[in-house]
């Protein structure tokens, strides 16, 4: 019999106490999580990132540990030795090419570990050049990031939580360093600061290890490459600051150091994980641009742009010295590009997933 919608008889069947299994169907414990750990999952399921990720410690690793191991060194002419005269054989040799001693010693039977890469100009091994390169550019635009990182958090908090005056002077002043055309200033900046004695005044003190040039390029990212990252924050921290646990804290009595740093900067942490990811390919493109110039890193330590730019000169018989660190320069920028876009992908609530 088909019951009456309008009916108000009670079917008591439907109030009976639930059985064990049914208990068990409804109650899904699920494992407790985080917002980092679910950001990570969201990032390996990205397998794009994942691959970049595997590219980039692998190049890290290499560049750190190879020289460690390797016959050869960066800045060793191979054809010159003490009390003998220089064998131009070695200079130009092409990939898996041995000199002329090297090629008494294998006919002798001995044992000469192959240069994979060639030599360069010079006589100096080529592929310990390219991981040496790929060691600077790596290590400059690390800490190229970790000073705009600095100073880009410093600014963009201050003028985000104090607001009136600040912010708009230090606002104008971000204005300003945005309307200035960025490859102009990079490169007007480098020639200035090395025409400015930088060497002499770092000679005898513990940057001089670093060179003149090196800190040159510190100190522009210093200058200009800040601003991004200080936008970011401060767009956080103007949405942050009205929450209800800033306004308590404040209430209290709380400094604004202590707020910023407590309550504020650690809820910004996915704008600056993603930022810094994505500065340090710009920083490795910037440095790299800048050696290929002869703006960059002092000879004769090696960079990917100064290898190229060395590369130019015998570029019709020897193409595949400006082949390598070329290439090397788009794996690294690339890999880190899709290894930022994935961060951002994963760890970026406002995104639809």
């Amino acid at each position: 019999m088909k019951k009456n919608p309008f009916s108000l008889h009670v079917n008591m069947d439907d109030f009976l106490p639930a059985t064990e299994e049914e208990k068990a169907y409804m109650v899904q414990m699920r494992p407790s999580t985080t917002f980092f750990k679910d950001g990570m999952k969201r990032l390996f399921r990205n397998k794009i990132a994942t691959l970049s990720l595997i590219v980039i410690v692998l190049v890290t690793l290499a560049a750190l540990i190879l020289p460690a191991f390797w016959p050869y060194s960066y800045d060793t002419m191979l054809g010159v030795r003490p009390g003998k005269p220089v064998d131009p054989s070695y200079n130009n040799l092409a990939p898996f090419e041995y000199g002329e001693t090297e090629l008494a010693k294998i006919a002798a039977g001995e044992k000469v570990f192959p240069h994979i890469f060639g030599t360069d100009s010079a006589g100096r091994d080529y592929f310990i050049r390219v991981v040496y390169g790929t060691r600077i550019s790596l290590a400059v635009g690390f800490f190229a990031s970790i000073i705009v990182l600095i100073i880009g958090m410093s600014v963009g908090s201050l003028a985000g939580y104090l607001g009136g005056k600040v912010d708009l002077i230090i606002m104008r002043i971000v204005d300003i360093i945005y309307s200035l055309p960025d490859m102009l200033m990079v490169i007007l900046l480098a020639s200035v600061l090395k025409q400015s004695g930088l060497n002499e005044a770092i000679e005898g003190t513990v940057l001089e290890k670093l060179g003149g040039n090196i800190i040159s390029l510190f100190i522009i990212f210093a200058l200009l490459y800040w601003v991004s990252m200080s936008r970011q924050i401060r767009g956080q921290i103007l949405s942050l600051k009205e929450q209800e646990y800033v306004l308590a804290a404040k209430s209290t009595g709380a400094k604004a150091s202590w707020v910023i740093c407590k309550h504020l900067l650690p809820n910004c942490i996915s704008v600056v994980v993603i930022s810094t990811a994505l500065q340090i390919p710009s920083a490795i493109f910037t440095e790299s641009y800048l050696s290929f110039l002869g703006l960059g890193v002092n000879a004769p330590m090696p960079s990917l742009g100064s290898l190229a730019s060395d590369a130019l000169n015998g570029i019709t018989s020897y193409p595949y010295r400006l082949v390598i660190p070329a290439v090397t320069i788009s794996l690294i920028v690339l890999s880190l590009n899709l290894f930022g876009d994935g961060l951002r992908d994963a760890f970026d609530p406002k995104l639809k997933r």
